[in-house]
């Protein structure tokens, strides 16, 4: 296994088997096995307390938030504690088990525990240093890996499309001549598609797109009611904003999701789109009808979600009731 491929904890496991091993291996020489085991994870056991005490709780806790007098008085009470902790540990186990004689604890032997841990401390820094290095090399793997799937994704989207929209101009071509509606209706699916590929990608698109684009959609939701619908498009607009792609559609879907009733010959809808004092007003009209009532489904609410991105609290979203009618209102600011 590559070093580059490791996961950060794989990593630091490595890293604290190779610590166990020199630790091991600087004492056995001199001690019985089993004092040079004992003496083997109280140490590394420690060191990691120390260590990741610092770089997961002291550090993060005080010094990333700006409490550095803190921090270093809370790291330097850490390390005594845990040093002369350590210290008494590893004295009373040698006296218990190994020791043909006790060993006394004194301060030089207490102060040699404390300046050891002082180091261990510090190590704790290096190794918090390596940790966020690893961890950024590997993201910066990881982005050049998504980079490389997100080009080739694009170039089969790209090649994908091309070859229905080809596809699609030669159907419209052939049926053309025989039955001149349905090429029509060919036409607005290609350009629906299109918009799809070509313009939802953008943050932003010519009003004139998004209305086109409303416009296909309209005619071909039409086509699959039994009796039709009379909609109307009534705009006043004075200037081609730039609008988020897709914005408006929420709005016309629930007109043929809940406004719609597809047993009568007569779903009269008006759509209205006008600007005025910086703001763009969207409003759909449509009859209320009885099996559908107040639209429930999450289009609404992701809607609402998405303008609160893009508009903070400069949007109004409103749904209404009148003399049997169901009025959804839109308004935006545009420049």
């Amino acid at each position: 296994m590559k070093i580059e491929r490791l996961s950060v904890r794989q990593l630091q496991w490595l890293i604290w088997c190779g610590v166990a091993m020199i630790v091991f291996f600087s004492t056995v020489a001199e001690d019985p096995l089993a004092q040079a085991l004992v003496y083997m994870m109280i140490n590394v056991s420690f060191y990691a307390v120390i260590i990741y005490g610092n770089i997961s709780f002291l550090y993060p806790r005080f010094y990333e938030t700006g409490r550095r007098l803190e921090y270093v008085i809370y790291s330097a009470l850490y390390v005594c504690a845990f040093a002369i902790g350590r210290g008494y540990l590893a004295i009373s186990i040698y006296n218990h088990y190994f020791a043909k004689t006790p060993e006394k604890i004194t301060w030089p032997l207490i102060l040699a525990f404390i300046a050891g841990g002082a180091l261990d401390f510090m190590m704790s820094l290096i190794f918090r240093i390596a940790l966020a290095y690893f961890k950024l090399k590997q993201q910066s793997e990881e982005i050049k890996v998504q980079k490389s799937k997100a080009e080739l994704n694009l170039l089969k989207a790209q090649l994908q499309p091309h070859f229905l929209f080809n596809t699609l101009n030669n159907i419209y071509y052939e049926i053309y001549t025989e039955a001149p509606r349905s090429a029509k209706l060919v036409e607005q699916l290609s350009e629906i598609m299109r918009y799809f590929t070509d313009e939802t990608p953008k943050e932003q698109v010519p009003l004139s797109a998004e209305i086109g684009f409303i416009q296909n959609y309209i005619a071909l939701e039409t086509i699959r009611l039994r009796y039709g619908a009379e909609v109307r498009l009534e705009q006043e607009l004075y200037k081609d904003f730039m609008v988020p792609p897709m914005l408006l559609m929420t709005l016309v879907e629930n007109v043929f999701k809940h406004g719609i009733d597809p047993q009568i010959n007569k779903n009269p809808v008006t759509i209205k789109l006008y600007d005025q004092n910086g703001y763009l007003y969207f409003q759909t009209i449509n009859a209320k009808v009885e099996r559908a009532g107040l639209p429930h489904g999450l289009g609404l609410k992701n809607l609402r979600e998405r303008l609160s991105i893009l508009y903070d609290d400069q949007f109004e979203l409103n749904h209404t009731e009148e003399n049997g009618l169901f009025i959804a209102s839109l308004k935006i600011p545009v420049s």
